[in-house]
């Protein structure tokens, strides 16, 4: 499947983003400025079931294929938030950027329970920008739009990929090029032991401080911050 991709900035290093489920590439929209003001050209994207993407066929690996299918090989750099970082971690080798970053990637489903999951259902059926709010009192009111507009273009039989991953142990082996993995905390999807078996197979982990699984929502100083050399 071939992707909808959104081009911003005219820079000569080029970053890759790759959003977490239920939200769309304008869940970028800061981290996106951000990039272009130091110069890079900027491809986001919107994975399969979101956005403007097709639907349909959900599989871990399907989302990994996705982006090869989609995104230019050789970025500068490429970051994947939650699930977005899985399909890139399964996309990393065939996409070969300079530099990957994980951003609180689904590597762990231990806590996604059948029941956590049909309240993430009923969350996006029922949001409202005052639900979002409740739950994200640190989101920006763009943040809180972009959040909306992802739910409204969300496909809710995507979560049949949870099942999917949840079945298999979706952590990487290794990190294929230069990898940063950086966790809220605490981490929604990467224990402490899988952080340690991260370190232990060649990624540089961080934590942001206090921060939520959307980091670069919850604190997006912390979030730049803890990308220091890595972009």
């Amino acid at each position: 499947m071939e992707l909808a991709t959104y081009d911003t900035g005219t820079g000569d290093r080029t970053a890759l983003l790759v959003h977490g489920a239920m939200s769309d590439h304008g869940t970028w929209h800061a981290v996106e400025a951000h990039l272009t003001g130091l110069g890079y050209r900027v491809i986001g994207v919107d994975m399969r079931g979101h956005g403007a993407s097709g639907r349909g066929g959900y599989s871990v690996q399907a989302l990994g294929d996705d982006l090869v299918d989609s995104l230019p090989v050789g970025a500068d750099l490429a970051i994947g938030h939650s699930m977005g970082g899985l399909a890139l971690s399964l996309a990393v080798e065939r996409l070969a950027p300079a530099r990957a970053v994980y951003s609180d990637p689904a590597f762990g489903f231990a806590q996604v329970t059948p029941e956590a999951s049909a309240a993430m259902r009923r969350m996006v059926a029922e949001a409202t920008a005052e639900s979002v709010r409740a739950m994200n009192p640190r989101w920006s009111d763009a943040d809180i739009a972009a959040e909306l507009a992802g739910f409204a273009a969300f496909d809710p039989a995507f979560f049949d990929v949870v099942a999917d991953a949840a079945a298999h142990d979706p952590m990487p082996a290794a990190a294929a090029v230069p990898s940063l993995v950086q966790l809220a905390d605490p981490s929604f999807t990467v224990d402490a032991e899988g952080a340690r078996r991260l370190a232990e197979r060649g990624f540089e982990v961080r934590t942001v401080a206090g921060a939520g699984h959307c980091i670069h929502r919850d604190d997006l100083p912390g979030f730049l911050a803890s990308l220091d050399g890595w972009i």
